[in-house]
């Protein structure tokens, strides 16, 4: 029986559903210290004094000047200290590092800072600290708006989001014979040895494992680097293994968050529905540091444009500072805040057109042949018309509007896209590699894309198993150490079935090869064990400019549609989701269990983002950081969900899969504003808490 298409068990799921896994809280070791930060309780300004109260017996201190190499967290940009030395920039910035084998004592350390406070900056539109600028242009703009019948303008905002992985930040520390090692919850093993590196120096001897990780979205991407070399400071310093385990609390105040946007568009179109011009700003809040805010900004502005064709387009991009905690990673990676500005976009060009909505997408929806903002050429898998069609006819969306009109139920939809794997020329820049290790009962996957919840060890397992032609149960997957497994780059980006699968298909197809026949097994009885190394060759046909942002951003996009239905209360005002239909089409399911989980959990963190999760900032940091007051969707809050998954495989990918990790959070915003819409509220910023909702009405 083949594995792939088929939802066969989870390989981590007997582990995780026994409490046999191991998770880095865990972790105990003999002589362990339990390690603290203290950070600033100010936003902007610099250090004067820092004094710990009283003597505290076995007490580890670090600070700036116990750092043995670079005071810098090594990533895009090296901006970014591991302890500030003098300049405070944001609340919540770690300044010194105490760790202690009792917990409860280094929790009740007292540590005394002495400022000299400057006037923060909270507004992105006044700041003047570019991150990161980009500019897209494709035709003349400015001749097709003077030409157009109807120029449309509009200004579309989004908030923070917190992650609120089930699991907090957790990092353990430890001094070996040769050097150190360091255990967490991380998506990118690779990233923190490089910041490791940089902050132990070149020659220092690094180990970093992945143990069990409850969830990422993007939020254990680029900070565990900051809490593993705090951790590995402390360790190194007192000699001892050292844990730094984060609240929920401190969690939500200093980690990354979705960079919030402003987004501007004035668009060009003609009495027939036809867009011609496109004119984007984009504007995204990156707070203190870079982190990878020019990153976000890059596939933001890509998709500014939506899954839509016009000739004539420009999209201006900035991300900037300011003095709050820094934003990063979140699932979607800038394209939920533009795709959420496009198609709140389009609905109010129906609306200026007296059109009907789908109508205007049918007219103007991208279809193979035609160009993308950057230029690139649509393929065969281009499904823009293929979800769309499905969505309406399923949800038999036009008799519903207007059945509901005029009552306290609505429905909204949104078209989207997305980009699978790194940006332009980055998936040729990371030259990712993955290994195949043949064993004495079958094989193992030897590479560092980690399982944070999604599947991965399963759907690897599942390409080699097929592509070897070997049962599923011959396949174990390595737990990702960097001394033992190859760099398959990071997970992230929807890469890791297209990217990282592709590579494994290909490692096992030429394991099949040499094996000549024969069983792993028995080959290894014979010969011996061998291992098969490869790595990624993006397709030959891909052209990019980083400079200009031309040509072909990615090999393949996934495409969805979403329809939500919602009620909404007349009184409170508090719109409640009732029904939900998510049509994506990504290549083919390699599990379809798996793949139906993915877009059911991430349609309802779009939901969340849509509807509930406010960030609250109070003089520069999280107001609200515990869950009594920062909502996100529970079992209660869930709508009824009617996943559809269409298959046009993408030949680039294993078995005609694209990425699919991030493609369903991008269309619920827009799909639950545009239902909103249909109540007579111009509402054009989310998250729709019901004050938001009682301003836009009452205008």
């Amino acid at each position: 029986m083949a594995a792939v298409g088929n939802s066969v068990p989870r390989k981590d799921g007997i582990g995780k559903a026994t409490g046999h896994a191991v998770y880095a809280d865990d972790i105990v070791m003999p002589g362990m210290l339990h390690g603290r930060t203290i950070r600033s309780t100010i936003p902007h300004g610099r250090i004067r004094s820092v004094n710990v109260v009283g003597d505290v017996p076995g007490l580890i201190v670090v600070d700036h000047h116990d750092i043995p190499g670079r005071n810098v967290v090594d990533l895009i940009e090296q901006d970014q200290p591991f302890l500030v030395e003098r300049d405070v920039r944001h609340l919540a910035e770690p300044i010194l590092l105490l760790a202690h084998e009792d917990r409860e004592v280094v929790d009740a350390v007292r540590v005394e800072i002495e400022y000299e406070e400057l006037e923060p900056l909270f507004d992105p539109e006044r700041s003047e600290g570019i991150l990161k600028s980009i500019d897209i242009v494709k035709g003349d703009v400015e001749a097709a708006l003077a030409d157009a019948d109807f120029i449309v303008e509009g200004t579309y905002r989004t908030g923070h989001q917190e992650h609120v992985y089930i699991e907090p930040n957790v990092v353990v520390a430890m001094p070996e014979e040769d050097g150190i090692a360091v255990f967490g919850s991380v998506q990118c093993p690779f990233y923190v040895l490089k910041a490791l590196k940089s902050l132990l120096g070149a020659s220092a001897h690094i180990r970093v494992v992945q143990t069990e990780t409850g969830g990422g979205f993007g939020g254990k991407e680029e900070y565990p680097s900051m809490i593993a070399g705090h951790a590995t400071l402390l360790a190194l310093k007192s000699g001892r293994p050292v844990k730094i385990l984060y609240d929920r609390g401190e969690d939500m105040i200093a980690t990354t968050k979705r960079h919030p946007s402003i987004v501007r568009h004035r668009t060009g179109v003609m009495r027939d529905g036809r867009i011609v011009a496109m004119d984007v700003d984009v504007l995204l809040d990156g707070g203190a540091y870079s982190t990878l805010s020019p990153v976000v900004l890059s596939r933001g502005c890509i998709h500014a444009a939506g899954a839509y064709r016009c000739d004539n387009t420009r999209i201006r991009g900035r991300a900037v500072a300011t003095n709050t905690p820094p934003n990063g990673a979140f699932r979607g990676f800038g394209a939920p805040q533009t795709e959420f500005a496009v198609e709140v976009h389009i609905e109010r060009i129906a609306e200026e057109l007296a059109m009907d909505p789908v109508s205007l997408r049918e007219l103007n929806a991208l279809r193979p042949g035609d160009t993308t903002a950057t230029g690139q050429v649509m393929g065969t898998d281009c499904s823009a018309h293929m979800v769309l069609e499905e969505a309406v006819r399923r949800t038999e969306f036009r008799a519903k509007r207007e059945q509901y009109r005029g009552t306290n139920r609505s429905i909204g939809l949104a078209l989207f896209f997305h980009g699978a794997g790194f940006t332009g020329s980055g998936e040729r820049h990371l030259n990712s590699k993955a290994r195949i290790d043949l064993t004495e009962r079958g094989v193992r996957i030897a590479v560092g894309s980690t399982e944070i919840g999604q599947g991965t060890r399963t759907m690897h397992a599942q390409i080699v198993a097929d592509a070897l032609a070997i049962p599923y149960e011959d396949v174990e997957v390595a737990q990702p150490d960097t001394t033992l497994v190859a760099d398959s780059g990071p997970t992230v980006a929807s890469r890791t079935c297209m990217v990282v699968g592709k590579i494994l298909e290909q490692c096992a197809m030429e394991m099949k090869d040499r094996l000549g026949g024969m069983s792993p097994a028995d080959y290894h009885a014979k010969h011996g064990g061998f291992s098969v190394l490869r790595k990624y060759e993006p397709p030959d046909w891909i052209e990019w400019d980083d400079h200009t942002y031309r040509r072909d951003a990615y090999a393949t996009y996934a495409w969805g549609c979403d329809v939500v239905e919602i009620e909404m209360d007349p009184d409170t005002l508090e719109v409640r989701p009732v029904k939900v239909t998510a049509v994506q089409e990504f290549g083919r399911p390699i599990h379809p269990a798996l793949a139906r989980g993915q877009i059911e959990g991430g349609t309802a963190q779009g939901l969340g983002y849509a509807l509930l999760e406010h960030v609250v900032m109070r003089n520069g940091g999280m107001a609200n950081a515990q869950l009594t007051n920062y909502i996100i969707p529970t079992t209660l809050d869930t709508p009824e969900f009617d996943i559809v998954m269409l298959e046009n495989p993408y030949a680039g990918g294993p078995f005609g899969a694209k990425g699919l990790g991030e493609l369903p959070i991008d269309g619920p915003a827009p799909a639950v504003v545009n239902a909103i819409r249909h109540f007579g509220v111009d509402l054009r910023e989310i998250p729709a808490i019901p004050e938001r909702l009682v301003a836009c009405a009452s205008r």
